[in-house]
């Protein structure tokens, strides 16, 4: 429970309920510390309640540090109170996924072999995060080494969506996207392979940006090199990931594939003038089944972004063997990241995890090879069409959220899948192509659960992607549609 200490500082705000202040943007909230129309302590206390007050129903935040937040916002208003400011997140509750390292927090991976870990060091976007001035309060659930799109694990148990409780959140940043949904926090980050951004913003009515491969630079990883999995921002608008990425962006020399320019662009005004913009309009990404429940949002939002001057025509990329790449460097990388638990541990690890890692063992340099030389094919494929479409348009997630007693999905419209994350291919088709993509609020289905319409630009076009979600956002306005549950 939320000690008295919090309910005295927050019941100094008379303005406005706690609730409320816990669903003001990021970018509002750190503005109203720094004239100190609030403090940093009250926006802390307000959000402390409102996790004591939703998460036990939501699981979104697995380990929690009240005590060590509210010392730190009380450094972060004295250090104000001096002429300080701390940085752009100055004072902003923020809590990191748990597959992330947090120097003295517990974090778990969402495994057992790791239920006691304590790091004793930061990764790179935590360093960089509580630089800026965000106040590390604890950790996201997540499913078992990020695998899969359905947040849930031996540690901790399952994250359901905060609009179905029957649901699932998706993931695998499916707690930070709940607690982003609920206003339980105002910043996430989250991490993206096949979709762990995108998927579960798209699922709570959040937004998730998975940026070009080395805008945000990872560190530490067991591949320094690889280009799939990516680090980046969720939030419940576009501007507020913008924000947090105009600090997570920026050269470091852990990350050998860093892009060199700084984060600083990601910090201006994202109002852009569309008139013109070619945009390539694709239901279905070349054949993947969708639900025609998802299908009928996103198209139901097709004049929002001829409404900005977009030129809108059905077009879509010939994405050919897309789906094996993915699938043989996802198992290699598996192979290399946790064959050596696996050695030690096979009874402590989830089958699908174990299928991927085996996957990895029977790969040969001959297949690695033809799969590289069919990436670097598509690659230029889809560097052709995106010279002639400024933007790419879909679906997020071929379904809407399912059942959280369904550990994945198995069949879409008639046509069975064959693995754990084949449901997620409108999500790691675009993983591969190493372009940067968005998935942003789009509406809600006729069982009133949310729908994310997927914006991909090109290649290192990382600022014009965010314009163009900033302008869907705001002439549709979906992303202040909270819970039931939070209300």
């Amino acid at each position: 429970m939320v000690s008295e200490r919090y309910n005295r500082d927050l019941g100094r705000i008379s303005h406005m309920t706690g609730n409320d202040l816990c669903f003001l943007t990021a970018t509002e909230l750190v503005r109203r510390i720094i004239t100190k129309e609030v403090s940093a302590c009250d926006v802390m206390a307000a959000h402390l309640t409102q996790i004591d007050q939703f998460n036990p129903q939501l699981n979104a935040i697995v380990t929690l540090l009240p005590d060590r937040a509210m010392d730190q916002a009380a450094r972060a208003d004295e250090m104000l109170a001096h002429g300080e400011v701390l940085g752009p997140l100055h004072g902003l509750p923020i809590a990191h996924k748990d597959l992330v390292e947090t120097k003295g927090i517990r974090t778990t991976f969402g495994s057992p072999i790791f239920e006691d870990f304590v790091p004793d060091r930061n990764a790179l976007i935590v360093e960089r995060l509580q630089a800026a001035g965000a106040i590390t309060i604890g950790k996201t659930n997540t499913p078992e080494f990020g695998a899969g799109s359905q947040t849930f694990n031996n540690v901790f148990g399952q994250t359901p969506n905060p609009h179905n409780l029957a649901k699932t959140c998706g993931g695998s940043s499916g707690g930070a996207a709940v607690a982003l949904a609920t206003g339980m926090l105002p910043l996430a980050d989250g991490s993206d392979f096949g979709g762990s951004l995108r998927n579960p913003a798209s699922f709570c009515n959040v937004v998730g940006y998975r940026p070009t491969p080395g805008r945000v630079p990872t560190w530490p990883t067991p591949a320094a090199w690889f280009p799939f999995i990516v680090e980046g921002p969720m939030a419940r608008t576009v501007e507020d990931v913008a924000l947090m990425l105009s600090v997570m962006a920026g050269p470091d020399l852990r990350s050998p594939i860093a892009i060199q320019e700084s984060g600083d662009q990601f910090a201006a005004s994202l109002h852009h003038d569309f008139a013109g913009a070619r945009v390539a309009w694709s239901r279905t990404l070349g054949g993947l089944p969708v639900e025609q429940s998802v299908t009928a949002v996103v198209d139901g939002q097709r004049q929002s972004f001829e409404s900005l001057g977009c030129l809108v025509e059905e077009a879509e990329p010939d994405l050919s063997d897309a789906d094996e790449i993915f699938k043989a460097w996802r198992a290699w990388y598996y192979w290399l990241a946790f064959s050596e638990l696996l050695k030690a541990n096979r009874g402590k690890i989830k089958d699908t995890i174990i299928w991927n890692i085996e996957q990895g063992r029977t790969l040969d340099g001959t297949q690695l090879a033809m799969v590289e030389q069919k990436r670097t094919v598509l690659y230029h494929r889809v560097r052709k069409f995106m010279n002639t479409y400024k933007f790419l348009v879909l679906p997020v997630v071929q379904v809407p959220p399912f059942d959280i007693t369904q550990e994945y999905v198995t069949e879409i419209d008639g046509v069975v899948l064959n693995s754990y994350i084949d449901w997620m291919r409108s999500c790691y088709y675009i993983s591969v192509l190493g372009l940067p993509a968005v998935s942003v609020p789009c509406g809600f289905n006729e069982d009133g659960l949310p729908v994310g319409v997927q914006i991909v630009g090109r290649y290192q076009e990382d600022l014009a992607v965010l314009q163009l979600a900033y302008a869907f956002q705001q002439v549709t306005e979906f992303w202040k549609q909270k819970p039931k549950i939070a209300q």
